[in-house]
């Protein structure tokens, strides 16, 4: 590994290089014995993996080939990030998240626990780019909710708990817990019974 900053991962890891660990932030760029990446047990980094300063990862965390993690991100414990995903700085995601190839996290992000996110999926966060009029605010996704494949969330888009969002949507505002959000621009539909947990259903 191509070790930056001070790095800790967890026993039972297995890396196949070339992978990167503590990469520096700008402002870390002269610097030397800054925190850089932590890691707990039974990781599984594939080649191309590279992993910013100030990255704290729970246990049984993998990534496909080429993923980027950029600093300040806290992820929790059986996380998988697929191969040539990028999630920008300053984001946080919840434990047994599953997010699959070529998914874009913008910097602010929040994800809960047990979300499954599609490939191809974009997240962003600038509502007037490149002006930055009103700030950067990124998505907040809910405990286990579902993004399909091929969608794009826009910027401090709520997505509730349970939530399903149809492959190819479009969503520009909140969608409510254990709702369908489907189309371009999504529209809000009831989710079919038996996919409400029992408890919500009733």
């Amino acid at each position: 590994m191509r070790e930056f900053g001070t790095n800790t991962i967890g026993e039972n890891y297995r890396v196949f290089e070339p992978v990167t660990l503590g990469f520096p932030s700008r402002d870390n760029f002269d610097r030397t014995g800054f925190a850089g990446t932590t890691i707990g047990r039974d990781a599984v980094l594939r080649s191309g993996t590279i992993l910013y300063c100030d990255v704290i990862i729970g246990d049984a965390f993998q990534t496909g080939h080429n993923v980027l993690i950029r600093e300040k991100t806290r992820i929790g414990s059986g996380v998988r990030i697929g191969t040539a995903t990028v999630i920008e700085g300053d984001c946080t995601l919840g434990n047994e998240v599953n997010i699959q190839s070529m998914v874009f996290i913008p910097t602010g992000t929040s994800i809960g626990n047990r979300v499954f996110i599609g490939p191809h999926t974009v997240l962003t966060n600038d509502r007037y780019p490149p002006t930055g009029m009103g700030g950067l605010k990124g998505p907040i996704i809910g405990n286990s909710a579902a993004i399909g494949a091929n969608v794009t969330i826009l910027p401090g888009v709520q997505i509730g708990e349970g939530a399903l969002v149809a492959a190819g949507s479009v969503v520009t505002r909140d969608v409510p817990k254990y709702t369908l959000a489907i189309g371009a621009p999504a529209k809000i539909k009831e989710l079919p019974r038996r996919m409400i947990p029992q408890k919500q259903a009733d």
